[in-house]
C-alpha cells in the first residue's frame, strides 16, 4: 500500500537533515544540496519517494540561490581587477569555453545529450547550474552528480596542487563567515529582489527567469552598496538547496543510476583535464596582470569558490583579486548559460 504524501514528504525531510549535519560536519560543499539529493536518490529508488517537488517550490529555491550568488559580487572586489578588466574577463571567458567543450565531449557518450553534458561540466555556480538544468531541457540527475562531483575533485586536489606546485604556505591569517547583519533584512532582501526580478525577467523572456531575475537585481543592489550588508539567511538557503536536490533525487530510477555510474569515469578524466588547462589559463593570467602564479591558479580554478576563499587566507595571497575574478565568472556562466543551452539544445539528439 502506498504511504500517504505527507508520510513521503516527512521521511524525505526527515532523512535529509540529518544528512546534512553530517556532512556539514565534514567540510561537504553545500551539503544540503547533496543531502537533498542522496537521500531523494536512496527514496526514489525504495518507491518512498514523493512523486515531484511542486514547481513554485522549486522557483522559490532558484530565487533564493541566484540572491546569495548576487550578493557575492562587491563593489570593492571588483575594483580590484577594473585596471586588468581585459585579461581578466578574457581568461575567465576562456576557462568557460574549455569546461563547456569537456561537457559536449561527455555528451558524446551514449544516452547523455550535449546540452546535459556542457550544463555538467560548465565551470563554477554548480547550485544555479543544477538548479535551471531541468527547465532549460537538461537531466538534472546527471548534471547535479557531476557538478558536485568537479566541486569535490577540485576542493580535495586544490590544497595539494597549491602548496606542492605554487609553494602555497600558511600565513595564520583567519576568515570569518555571514554578514552579521538582522535575518530579517535578509529577509527583506530576498522579497525585493524576487518581487522586481522574476516578473521583470519573464517580461523580457529571459531564460531561467526564477534564478537570473532577482539574481541580477542582487547584483545591482550589492554593487551599489543599497543591501546594507543583508545576505539570505543560513537557513533559508539551506531548505533552498535541499529542494533543489529533492528535485533531482526523486526522479532516479534504477536505469538512471546506471547510466550516470557508466558516464562518472569520462567525467572523471575529463575534470581533471578541465584542471589542468585552468591551471595553465591561471599561469597566462599571472604573466598578464603581474599577480603571482599562484593567485593565477586559485583565481581560475574551475569552482569551488568557498574553498578557494580559505586556500587565499590560508597563503596570505591578494583575496581579493582572486575572489573577485572567481565571482566574475560565476556571474558571467550563469548570465550566458541559458542561451547558450536554448542553442545547444537545437541540436541535441
Amino acid at each position: 500500500m502506498r504511504s500517504a504524501p505527507w508520510g513521503r514528504w516527512a521521511l524525505l525531510v526527515g532523512s535529509t537533515v540529518p544528512i546534512t549535519l553530517a556532512m556539514d560536519a565534514i567540510g561537504v560543499p553545500s551539503p544540503a544540496l547533496f543531502a537533498g539529493l542522496l537521500a531523494g536518490t536512496v527514496l526514489a529508488l525504495a518507491g518512498r519517494a514523493p512523486a515531484r517537488v511542486p514547481r513554485p517550490a522549486t522557483s522559490v529555491a532558484q530565487a533564493v540561490i541566484g540572491v546569495v550568488i548576487g550578493v557575492l559580487a562587491q563593489s570593492s572586489a571588483l575594483s580590484a581587477v577594473a585596471q586588468d578588466w581585459v585579461p581578466v574577463l578574457a581568461v575567465g571567458l576562456g576557462t568557460l569555453v574549455v569546461s563547456m567543450a569537456a561537457g559536449l565531449l561527455l555528451g558524446l557518450q551514449r544516452g547523455v545529450s550535449p546540452l546535459t553534458g556542457m550544463l555538467a561540466l560548465t565551470a563554477g555556480g554548480a547550485s544555479g547550474l543544477v538548479a535551471i538544468s531541468r527547465e532549460l531541457g537538461g537531466d538534472e540527475r546527471l548534471v547535479a552528480v557531476v557538478q558536485y562531483l568537479r566541486v569535490g575533485l577540485v576542493t580535495a586536489t586544490m590544497p595539494v596542487v597549491a602548496t606542492l606546485a605554487f609553494g602555497a604556505g600558511h600565513s595564520g591569517a583567519g576568515a570569518t563567515t555571514g554578514s552579521g547583519s538582522p535575518w530579517y533584512l535578509g529577509i527583506a532582501l530576498l522579497v525585493v529582489c524576487c518581487a522586481v526580478g522574476i516578473p521583470l525577467a519573464r517580461l523580457t523572456r529571459v531564460p531561467a527567469a526564477s534564478l537570473l531575475g532577482p539574481m541580477v537585481v542582487a547584483l545591482a543592489l550589492s554593487l551599489s552598496g543599497a543591501t546594507f550588508g543583508a545576505t539570505p539567511p543560513d537557513l533559508v538557503v539551506a531548505v533552498a538547496y535541499a529542494v533543489i536536490g529533492w528535485q533531482a533525487g526523486v526522479r532516479f530510477t534504477r536505469a538512471s543510476l546506471v547510466m550516470v555510474a557508466r558516464v562518472l569515469p569520462a567525467a572523471t578524466g575529463l575534470i581533471f583535464g578541465i584542471v589542468g588547462v585552468c591551471a595553465a589559463l591561471g599561469l597566462l593570467l599571472s604573466h598578464l596582470t603581474g599577480v603571482t602564479p599562484l593567485e593565477g591558479y586559485l583565481a581560475t580554478t574551475p569552482g569551488g569558490v568557498y574553498a578557494v576563499l580559505a586556500t587565499a587566507i590560508s597563503a596570505g595571497t591578494n583575496v581579493t583579486f582572486v575572489v573577485a575574478v572567481q565571482v566574475l565568472r560565476v556571474i558571467v556562466m550563469l548570465l550566458i548559460a541559458p542561451f547558450l543551452a536554448r542553442l545547444v539544445g537545437r541540436y541535441r539528439r
